[in-house]
């Protein structure tokens, strides 16, 4: 309860009302995260994402989880029992499909992520019972109860899982585990940017999996820390290009001084899950990459200071992250923004910020997004700035429509490299930014660290001044 903020009953109540109002007596679910979010459960099943193999049925009158037993220990049991959640072992769900055809049952299906095994043993079933294959209750009505209170004939609603916006709007308690997390994960990173720094000043040969294990080391010393959220994206020179690198032992590149070297990294925390991107160049950037970094960075400021109305969707922003690089012909083939669990899938949906224009899903207060656009000159390097942000409401002078206005409020503080920076072609105001986010990341930082990591944050975080 303290990390999840609200407990399993009222998740399932919820949950209850929804299938009641879409006219359907039970939901299958399959996708990972949402079983773990809606029980308050976590496991260790996949690498990076802390959940486990599992599937749950929620009735109106009832639940069933699906999963190995062995992995289920007295305390999880007992609340599990307490919750009315009922074991069931794993391999026992197409059984249970059959049974709630049997029944009746009018299922709620996410065709996103259900698969099609339940689908056709569902439709068979129906088959064999009703000798019908089961009608889609297209118009979501209620469906007409039969005397013993069960429906009179299966059917089955094709509908996005209520669950998936539901776990993507995050409560107090699951924002203020981001934010704690996010400053541990930020003072991890101070020590090893200090603990880069000076290995490469001093001319020892490492390789981008040293620099990799080297961050593993210093984020796994932090309290709460449970994995990486996701591999490690460490690259030197060219290797910054590849959108999606990830450095090999065996054929990974030496981290060079004179290239530009992204990192791109996150941890799943007990409280929290960070993902974040710095560039920076150890010796001189030449006067092209700095006017390519400095035209993410406007990006990047611009998304940060977006103001929109309530219920829009992510890709009216994602101008916003390009227009600077778009004014001297350059862009980046990746989206800008996506959605991040709370101590969960460091990918999560619904929302996005995206040139894909198909996404409808606004964003809503409590979501947290990624802010991070980016340019890629093949063979050559590549940049990314990259933080955490949360959707808040915003106060305007006016409000248009009666609509009320949001913004973003920033979950990562780790600083960025100002000697990338262009000055020449940055506005007043977006110093005044950088000079603003730098003073925060010091006061909420500095009390994390001591010695040569508090000094590397001191001067990393002195206000930028344009002559």
């Amino acid at each position: 309860m303290k990390y999840a903020g609200v407990d399993v009953s009222s998740k399932l109540s919820s949950l209850r009302s929804e299938l009641t109002n879409a006219g359907s007596s039970a939901i299958v679910i399959s996708m990972l995260d949402e079983i773990a979010w809606l029980l308050n459960l976590r496991g260790s099943d996949i690498p990076h994402s802390p959940v486990m193999y599992a599937y749950l049925i929620v009735e109106i009158d009832g639940a069933k989880l699906f999963i190995d037993e062995a992995k289920i220990n007295s305390d999880v049991m007992h609340y599990l029992k307490n919750a009315g959640i009922e074991l069931r072992p794993y391999e026992s769900i197409l059984s249970e499909i059959e049974s709630l055809a049997e029944k009746g049952a009018c299922l709620w299906l996410d065709t996103s992520s259900v698969s099609a095994a339940i689908v056709n043993t569902y439709k068979c079933a129906c088959d064999k019972y009703f000798g019908t294959a089961g009608t889609v209750n297209k118009k979501n009505t209620e469906v007409q109860n039969g005397t013993d209170g069960t429906s009179c004939g299966p059917s089955y609603v094709y509908r996005s899982s209520p669950i998936s916006l539901a776990k993507a709007v995050k409560n107090e308690a699951e924002l203020e585990g981001m934010r704690n997390s996010h400053l541990r994960d930020a003072a991890a990173l101070a020590q090893f940017w200090t603990w880069l720094e000076e290995e490469i000043s001093n001319g020892v040969i490492l390789t981008e999996v040293d620099v990799a294990d080297k961050l593993l080391e210093f984020r796994s010393k932090q309290n709460g820390f449970v994995d990486t959220s996701f591999d490690t994206i460490s690259a030197s020179g060219a290797n910054g290009a590849i959108i999606h690198y990830k450095p090999e032992p065996n054929t990974c590149s030496v981290v060079d001084a004179e290239k530009l070297f992204l990192l791109d990294s996150g941890a799943q925390f007990i409280d929290g899950t960070t993902d974040i991107t710095r560039t920076v160049h150890f010796g001189e950037p030449s006067s092209w990459q700095k006017e390519c970094f400095t035209r993410v960075l406007q990006g990047h400021i611009a998304l940060d200071q977006a103001i929109f109305p309530e219920n829009y969707p992510g890709f009216v922003l994602d101008a916003f992250a390009r227009s600077s690089l778009w004014k001297i012909g350059l862009d980046y083939r990746h989206g800008t923004g996506h959605g991040v669990g709370a101590a969960l899938n460091v990918h999560e949906g619904p929302q996005s910020i995206s040139f894909r224009f198909g996404n409808m899903t606004p964003l809503l207060k409590g979501m947290v997004v990624s802010n991070e656009p980016g340019y890629y000159e093949d063979h050559a390097f590549g940049i990314r700035i990259e933080n955490l942000l949360y959707v808040k409401e915003v106060s305007t002078p006016n409000r248009f429509g009666g609509l009320d206005y949001l913004g973003f409020e920033k979950l990562t503080f780790v600083p960025i490299q100002t000697k990338l920076i262009d000055l020449s072609i940055v506005s007043a105001t977006e110093i005044d930014w950088l000079n603003d986010y730098h003073k925060q990341v010091w006061e909420k930082v500095s009390p994390l660290l001591e010695g040569p990591a508090q000094q590397w944050l001191w001067n990393n975080t002195r206000p930028l001044i344009k002559h």
